[in-house]
């Protein structure tokens, strides 16, 4: 079904029109949006379709406004008469979006003599006069109650919840048509809603038995809706589907029948919207035609069609004439037997020879009087074994009908009586059942109309969930990795919502956890349970008529972790003491003990320690080869099963400890360290040596204090921390998987004081000499000293203290650095460091020279030209880069081909003879200077250029007379006009001797080495390509091309558009 869009930007109004005279309506769409050229309807009620009538009296027009995309509709009605009064409706759709307005057409007699006409067709001065019309009019105000008004003032006063009560209590049968007239008579202005984001539009409409979506936007998210039909609240059902996704509240009626032609409104506390909805029937269409019948006098005849609905009425026509059961007299006969339709012929004669027509009078049902609906059927909503009971009354008692339940024909059973007593007409059904819920309709016989209301079937919810032997609470054991699958049964009418929570967390539909719901049966399904998995859950189903909660405890049991923290305590010569804690997690079942393995170092083979199940958390391991590495491993068992292996332990090995270590002796001594040294144990064995631990005293004590608390690997360590002038004894201690060895001490104390030694600078070897880097290079120099106690260091440059910012100096016990983060000339020099303790002292030089790339050689000319040889002659740079000049590099160029070519890579002296030259050719020279660094980044040109003629004579000026042109544009550039994004060149030609240096400008500024830009010169052909441009790059463009005799300018315009898109979609 297409989406209700507001497409229409002007919409028709409703008119009072006068009769006789003409009246228009005009409808403008929107088509900015649209895919498709929209469909316009213009429909009289519900269903007749205008075009059908196109003529003389309804004019239709069409018109489309390119510029503002905008469709403009009119439809005319000329000289208005009695019948063009009622509802009218306009629908515009396209693809898969509609719109729709109604608007109203009364009638309005201008005066009183315009209430009176005349029979026949001719002028207004012919015929008789009819004083029908003005009859009516009059019999019409006469009808009109002096309480009405009363009526509608207190309409206007009352909540629109009481506008059904006071129109039945007051008589009013036509509630549509009172809602539609209450809603002229107030002209409010509508108040902004604050519940609402996106109302209710105001009508929609729908074709029978298709389906409808309303749906509106609320401020807040977490709000809850009711939806009313006819002032009745809806009730959730598989005809009415509620569905709410974060602001947006929707109500869906599937399956739409005349029933549903109705007003709905959504309400949100005090807040409420209003919308219709209009079903529209299918056109009533001739599903079986008429056949030609051939027959004799005196026979009976019968004309069959079949239409495609009950009620339909259907006009037969003889050669152009309608026959009616005024005009058919005994002669012929009408029946009707549903869909058919029958003309009879008792006797035919020659008479009744021609051509016989079926015409449809579409949407005019057989009905001599109008069927007033003086009490419509009502919702109900009851409970199992209840009674329900449907009542209407219409205002004609002998009129019968037939009662629908969702479009099916109602039979009387037992449970269900239908009774007609008078103008009432009752369904009961009693002992209500859940399969009697529906859409109940009655049909009155011959009439087009139907009232219907809905059964609501209700059952508090119940959960049949099995908890015997549970104990005080529902407990679920599941063993982790398998599958949970827990079926619970729940009934309730309709069907209740169910929803699974695991504390305040509700359960998804999908993924590993997940809700299966069925209709009588909820699943809750855990696939490869875990421990996260374990909590209290609860299952609450909801409908209408109650709720039911359940509480469950879900227990994920597995098997334990494995234990933790193995470890060897101790070592004899053949066993090990083996410690380990408990596992962290015991699988939610006691642990009942463990199980050992041990292995070999290397080995891949686990021999079993144990086979019945050990409780302690202490093992003494044995039967073990002494010098042999093991390693060790638990398990933990528990009613599950058992756990993974523990981590291996550190290797052990079954072996006694080391002999104790030898010379020990005194390395270092100051103010309050100690440095000692000594030499592994005589007798180590094949467990090797862990570390070492370093103990002290003071002298005449026994109260040995560690120095280090970690093993010591090295064979060196000094002790910190010791008081001034003491005397101390020292020992040390060797460590292995077996425990401590004898200790070894010094044998005399020592005491606790500085030890002076002369400062003494150890210059590396590479600082002997002098230090070359380049301009930007990092220096860093590391110097180490010796000394004690720690000596002064002082850095000089150049006999002076060191001050500057951009050197750096750090200074340790035992070396000073020196740092340059970027070299500059000016850092070069001698750096002097120097080392003091009290009255001794020692430094040494540093020299330190920092050099870049040299300058271009100056005033280079040409001396001498002779034969194919040209001398040159130049000055070194004024900037040698801080170094001296070793060389320089010659090129050569000819005019003609203005390329550059090496004749010297290394030429020591600033002066040289190029040979070789070719006659006729005119020649320059370039030379760069060459140091340590390099070439020198820029040449310095020759002055003058070498002419080698063909006479041999000297032209030292090197300029051919009679040849030199000054620059000329052959061919100018022109105005272009290019799409943005799609690359763009702009052309010349030039020409000149010498060749002219070209130059491109954009709005006389250079362009410069721009990669947006390339410019090309192709022997004289220039070409600027610009890459993608955009509407920045429009503007002037100019190119000059400039040599010694002169120069020479072009420029063009260069208009840069939008893209292709931007042009057909402004």
């Amino acid at each position: 079904m297409s989406e209700l869009t507001g497409l229409f930007v002007v919409k028709p109004e409703s008119v009072t029109a006068t009769k006789g005279k003409d009246v228009t309506f005009v409808a403008k769409v929107d088509s900015s949006n649209l895919t498709r050229k929209p469909t316009m309807k213009w429909l009289k009620g519900k269903w007749l379709d205008l075009a059908s009538k196109a003529g003389k009296h309804l004019k239709f027009k069409e018109a489309y406004d390119r510029n503002t995309k905008i469709y403009t509709y009119e439809m005319n009605i000329i000289k208005v008469v009695d019948g063009d009064a009622g509802g009218y409706r306009c629908e515009v759709t396209s693809k898969d979006k509609c719109d729709s307005c109604t608007f109203d057409v009364s009638e309005e007699q201008a005066n009183i003599l315009e209430a009176f006409k005349r029979s026949g067709d001719a002028d207004e001065d012919a015929g008789e006069l009819d004083f029908s019309a003005l009859l009516k009019k009059r019999e019409k105000k006469q009808e009109e109650p002096k309480e009405e008004v009363d009526v509608w003032e207190i309409l206007k006063a009352a909540k629109p919840c009481d506008y059904e009560k006071i129109a039945f209590q007051y008589g009013i049968t036509d509630l549509r048509g009172m809602l539609k007239r209450l809603k002229k008579m107030k002209k409010v202005e509508p108040k902004k809603s604050d519940a609402f984001i996106r109302k209710l539009d105001s009508a929609y409409s729908v074709d029978k038995g298709k389906r409808i979506q309303l749906s509106v936007e609320l401020t807040d998210a977490n709000a809850q809706v009711k939806w009313l039909k006819n002032g009745q609240e809806i009730k959730p059902s598989a005809k009415y589907v509620f569905e709410s996704v974060g602001n947006k509240r929707t109500l869906t009626i599937n399956k739409c029948n005349l029933s549903d032609d109705a007003a709905y409104e959504c309400v949100v506390g005090e807040d409420k919207s209003f919308t219709e909805v209009f079903v529209k029937e299918p056109p009533i269409t001739i599903t079986k035609l008429l056949d030609d019948v051939h027959t004799v006098v005196g026979e009976r005849v019968e004309f069959e069609v079949e239409v495609s609905e009950e009620g339909a009425n259907v006009i037969w026509m003889k050669d152009g004439v309608e026959i009616n059961r005024d005009t058919a007299g005994s002669k012929y006969r009408f029946k009707k037997d549903g869909k058919r339709h029958i003309l009879i012929i008792n006797e035919a004669t020659k008479e009744d020879i021609g051509m016989y027509q079926a015409l449809m009078c579409a949407g005019v049902f057989s009905a001599d009087k109008e069927l007033e609906v003086l009490q419509s059927i009502a919702d109900l909503t009851v409970k199992a074994a209840e009674q329900a009971v449907f009542k209407c009354e219409v205002s004609d008692e002998k009129v019968t009908g037939k009662w629908f339940k969702d479009g099916v024909e109602v039979k009387a059973s037992d449970r269900i009586k239908m009774l007609h007593i008078g103008r009432v007409h009752k369904l009961t059904i009693d002992d209500v059942k859940p399969s009697d819920a529906g859409d109940y309709t009655f049909v009155p016989d011959g009439y087009a109309l139907s009232l219907s209301a809905k059964l609501n079937f209700l059952d508090p919810p119940k959960i049949h969930l099995d908890t015997s032997g549970a104990g005080s609470k529902n407990t679920i054991t599941v063993v982790a990795g398998n599958k949970l699958r827990l079926d619970v049964e729940i009934t309730g009418e309709p069907a209740p919502t169910v929803c699974w929570m695991k504390g305040e967390q509700v359960s998804n539909d999908e993924g590993r956890v997940r809700v299966e719901t069925k209709k009588t049966v909820s699943s809750f399904v855990i696939e490869g349970a875990e421990k996260d998995d374990e909590g209290f859950y609860s299952i609450t189903v909801t409908n209408p008529a109650g709720e039911d909660k359940a509480k469950l405890f879900i227990k994920v049991v597995d098997v334990p972790n494995p234990p933790e923290n193995i470890k060897c305590m101790s070592v004899g010569e053949d066993s090990a003491m083996i410690q380990w804690d408990a596992p962290s997690f015991d699988g939610g079942v006691p642990i009942k003990g463990y199980l050992m393995e041990r292995k070999k170092t290397g080995s891949a083979r686990w021999t079993k320690l144990n086979f019945d199940v050990y409780e302690s958390t202490t093992y003494e391991a044995k039967k073990m080869i002494e010098g042999v590495l093991y390693e060790m491993r638990v398990f933990a068992v528990n009613d599950i099963g058992i756990s993974q292996p523990s981590a291996s332990s550190k290797p052990f090995m079954p072996i006694a400890p080391t002999s104790e270590p030898t010379r020990l002796m005194v390395d270092d001594v100051t103010d309050t360290t100690c440095a000692l040294k000594w030499r592994p144990p005589e007798k180590i064995g094949a467990g090797g040596i862990d570390g070492y631990i370093i103990e002290y005293c003071k002298e005449g004590s026994d109260q040995w204090v560690q120095a280090n608390e970690d093993l010591v690997s090295k064979n060196i360590y000094r002790v910190k921390g010791l008081p001034a002038g003491e005397k101390m004894l020292f020992r040390v201690t060797a460590v292995n998987i077996a425990g401590r060895s004898p200790p070894a001490t010094l044998t005399q104390a020592v005491t606790i004081r500085e030890i002076v030694e002369n400062p003494k600078i150890r210059l590396p070897r590479q600082l002997r000499t002098k230090l070359i880097k380049t301009v930007g290079e990092k220096i860093n120099l590391v110097i180490p000293f010796q000394g004690k106690p720690r000596p002064i260091v002082t850095w000089f440059k150049d006999g002076a203290p060191l001050d500057d910012n951009t050197v750096g100096t750090r200074t340790s016990d035992v070396d000073s650095i020196l740092f340059i983060r970027t070299a500059e000339r000016r850092h070069s020099g001698k750096y002097t460091l120097s080392v003091q303790i009290e009255n001794m002292m020692d430094s040494a030089d540093i020299f330190i020279q920092v050099v870049e790339k040299p300058g271009p050689p100056i005033a280079i000319h040409v001396t001498d030209v002779w034969g194919f040889n040209a001398a040159l002659e130049w000055k070194p740079p004024k900037d040698d880069g801080n170094s001296e000049i070793i060389g320089y590099m010659v090129q050569k160029s000819d005019k003609k081909t203005k390329e550059w070519f090496t004749v010297y890579e290394h030429n020591r002296r600033p002066s040289c003879t190029v040979s070789d030259l070719v006659m006729g050719n005119e020649y320059s020279f370039r030379v760069f200077s060459l140091n340590i660094c390099g070439f020198s980044d820029d040449p310095g040109f020759s002055k003058n250029t070498a002419v080698i003629c063909k006479t041999g004579n000297k032209t030292p000026s090197g300029r051919r007379d009679g040849h030199s042109v000054s620059p000329k544009f052959t061919a100018p550039l022109v105005d272009r006009s290019v799409i943005a994004g799609y690359t763009a060149a702009i052309s010349c030609a030039v020409r000149g001797f010498p060749k002219p240096k070209i130059t491109w400008m954009k709005n006389n500024m250079i362009i410069g080495e721009d990669p947006k830009f390339l410019m090309q010169n192709n022997q004289g052909v220039l070409t600027l390509n610009i890459r993608k441009p955009s509407k920045f790059d429009g503007g002037r463009y100019s190119c000059r091309a400039v040599n010694d005799l002169g120069q020479d300018e072009v420029e063009c315009k260069l208009e840069v558009r939008g893209t292709q898109f931007e042009i057909l979609f402004p």
